[in-house]
């Protein structure tokens, strides 16, 4: 199985770093988030993925072309032949694929773009800046027996997000709305599900996933959910990278299971 991240926007949120970098790349305890994204679904045995990228794509393409010397100690001899010797072997059982989405593409038209390197099957679908300790096992076995064209992984933080409304009886979600003051409903965490079927309900590049093609889906009742009261936490601003950092720190990172 195929899983698909999302790594192209701005991360105008969190500029203090963003300006130099993507916001994937943005390191926390001296790896990006995206390495740990990914370290994460290779524990559930995926490892093939598929990163769309576009705001300095560039960076995530020489880390992983440099992937060798980011992650092992090396020798670089300059005495005689010029060689480089590795001392450790730090290789991971990936297959990356990066592909340029787009400066200005959303989310959806992202997605689209990728269509053919997915092809006909289920893949799994994450944003580059959000860690949980979701079990994705878990997740695929409540997509399959719902038949859902999408399943979303909903959680319960205390913030600033879109609510989910669900229908608890047959764990759909049966629209989206904008989150009021005083509300503590359930959100899009990412870590989603999805079939080949998504792809019709997706346009160009000004297509936003969250937008008119979950508003169909839900109308559709295609659009199911996976209920997680467990950790999540995305690194939207300065102060959220401080505390995955502060976890890490602690020995309480719950989404390091590797």
């Amino acid at each position: 199985m195929k899983a698909v991240i999302l790594a192209g926007g701005y991360g105008t949120r969190i500029s203090e770093e963003s300006f130099l970098r993507p916001k994937p790349m943005i390191e926390i305890g001296e790896a990006p988030i995206l390495w740990h994204i990914m370290k994460y679904y290779s524990h559930f045995g995926i490892n093939d993925f598929i990163i769309c990228c576009g705001y300095k794509g560039y960076v995530i393409k020489e880390y992983f072309a440099d992937y060798y010397l980011h992650r092992s100690d090396v020798t670089f001899d300059f005495t005689s032949e010029n060689s480089v010797t590795s001392h450790t072997n730090s290789s991971e059982p990936w297959k990356v694929t990066l592909i340029d989405t787009g400066l200005e593409t959303q989310t959806g038209g992202r997605i689209k773009r990728v269509r053919s390197y997915i092809g006909d099957e289920t893949f799994m679908l994450t944003y580059g800046d959000g860690v949980s300790d979701v079990n994705l096992d878990s997740l695929l076995a409540k997509h399959k027996k719902l038949r859902a064209a999408v399943t979303i992984t909903a959680i319960r933080p205390a913030g600033r997000f879109g609510v989910l409304d669900l229908d608890d009886e047959k764990d759909f979600i049966t629209g989206f709305r904008e989150k009021a003051r005083d509300d503590t409903g359930w959100i899009n965490g990412g870590f989603m599900v999805m079939e080949p079927e998504v792809f019709d309900y997706l346009d160009g590049d000004d297509c936003v996933l969250e937008q008119s093609p979950m508003v169909r889906l839900a109308a559709e009742k295609k659009l199911g959910v996976y209920k997680h009261h467990g950790f999540w936490q995305c690194m939207d601003t300065l102060r959220d990278k401080t505390k995955l950092e502060d976890l890490l720190k602690s020995g309480y990172a719950p989404w390091r299971v590797w």
